[in-house]
């Protein structure tokens, strides 16, 4: 996984920082932070934060990596 700015397929952009797991189930999280507003940290599963969805017919990734955080 590369860390760095990735944009939601609906347009918002985060940064995402590495990967963490989850102290219960162990499962593999990803732990990102909004570009916008507060700029809150939030967690996201693992596969899905990289699964990629259809939307009008075309597959593409929820989340697609952009570049690095001073690109």
């Amino acid at each position: 996984m590369k860390t760095g700015v990735y944009e939601h397929y609906k347009g918002s952009r985060y940064l995402v920082i590495d990967t963490v797991t989850h102290s219960e189930t162990e499962e593999l999280m990803v732990l990102y932070r909004t570009m916008y507003g507060n700029k809150d940290l939030w967690v996201r599963p693992y596969s899905m934060f990289f699964e990629n969805i259809t939307i009008d017919s075309k597959t593409l990734p929820r989340f697609q990596y952009i570049g690095g955080e001073n690109e």
